[in-house]
Order: structure tokens, then C-alpha cells, then sequence
């Protein structure tokens, strides 16, 4: 195995630590839960890092790690609304982001052929404090005291800036898939 492969297995790591980490949430053991998470989020940066650094990009990580970090946040938020913790309307928002996002990146492809998604500086520091929110959640659950104002108001700046970056992908999406019809010369 060469040492290029480490961000790929992170990622399958963080793929497969979806799983225990909702098991985890849904039985209750939440410092075992954030500790999951904190290792995902550790190893989503480190992954990132280390493709970067010595250039060990893939075309399988190219896709794999965002969509390791769409399940991961998908999972975590629908298991925290079911278990009444989490308001359903940012779960739903994060993961109607998700499927927003995914379901235009498929229609592109199949409409234009491959591209090279990068996540804009917005859907970097969303995705941030998504991952602080899980990770302050959970510390709530382990039975450090969040005061409510606190966690009521990052609950609010995650919706925000999630829905703000749903927006920000559709507006730039429309405009390249706009951009590229017209240079394929389809429309007179």
C-alpha cells in the first residue's frame, strides 16, 4: 500500500464511522458518540490536508469525501431530530441542501459531461460550523451545561448559512449549466 492511498482510507473510514456513530446517538452513549465525531471531523481535515500537501488527489476522493461529509452530517442531524434533540427544520435543511446539491451535480454531468466541484468559501465555513454544532450537541448530551441562548442562536446561524449556501450553489450551478448550453451552441 503506498502512503498515497492514506486520504482515500481516512475517507472510507469516515464513510464506515457512520453507521456506529448513529447507533451510538440512538443507545444514548453520546461521549462515545462525540468522540466518534470528533475523529470524523479530524480525519476529514487531515485527508484534506494530506491530498493537498503532497498532492495525492484522486478522482475517487474527488467525490468520496464530499459525499463522506454529506452522509456524515446527513445522518447525525436526522438521528438528532429523532431523538427530539435537534429542530426537524434544520435536519431537513441540511439534508434538502445535500439532495439539492447531488441531484444538480448528476443532472450536470449527465447534461454536459464531467466537472470539477469546489466548495466555495460559504459551503466550507457552513459545513464548519454544522460539524461544531454536532460536536456542541453532543457535549450538551454528555452533560456539560450549553447555555440555551447559545445553542439556540448557532442552531439559527447553521439554518441561515445553510440555506444561504444552497442558495449560492444553485445560483452558480444555473449560471455554468447557462454558460455551457450556450456554448454547445444549443440554443439559437
Amino acid at each position: 500500500m503506498s502512503l498515497k492511498m492514506l486520504p482515500n482510507i481516512l475517507t472510507v473510514a469516515r464513510i464506515a464511522a457512520v453507521v456506529p456513530l448513529v447507533w451510538l446517538m440512538l443507545i444514548h452513549s453520546f461521549g462515545w458518540a462525540f468522540v466518534v465525531a470528533v475523529v470524523a471531523g479530524i480525519s476529514d481535515a487531515l485527508d484534506g490536508y494530506l491530498a493537498r500537501r503532497f498532492t495525492w488527489q484522486s478522482h475517487f476522493g474527488g467525490w468520496a469525501d464530499p459525499a463522506a461529509d454529506k452522509l456524515m452530517m446527513s445522518a447525525s442531524y436526522v438521528t438528532l431530530a429523532y431523538i427530539e434533540v435537534l429542530p426537524m427544520w434544520v435536519s431537513a435543511l441540511v439534508i434538502g441542501k445535500d439532495v439539492v446539491i447531488s441531484a444538480g451535480a448528476l443532472a450536470y454531468r449527465w447534461l454536459f459531461g464531467r466537472f470539477k466541484a469546489t466548495p466555495t468559501r460559504l459551503s466550507k465555513f457552513t459545513t464548519l460550523l454544522q460539524v461544531i454544532l454536532l460536536w456542541v450537541v453532543l457535549i450538551g448530551l454528555i452533560g456539560l451545561p450549553i447555555p440555551s441562548p447559545w445553542l439556540s442562536g448557532l442552531i439559527i446561524v447553521v439554518g441561515m448559512l445553510t440555506a444561504l449556501t444552497l442558495v449560492q450553489y444553485v445560483v452558480i450551478w444555473s449560471r455554468r449549466a447557462w454558460h455551457q448550453h450556450h456554448e454547445q451552441g444549443l440554443v439559437s
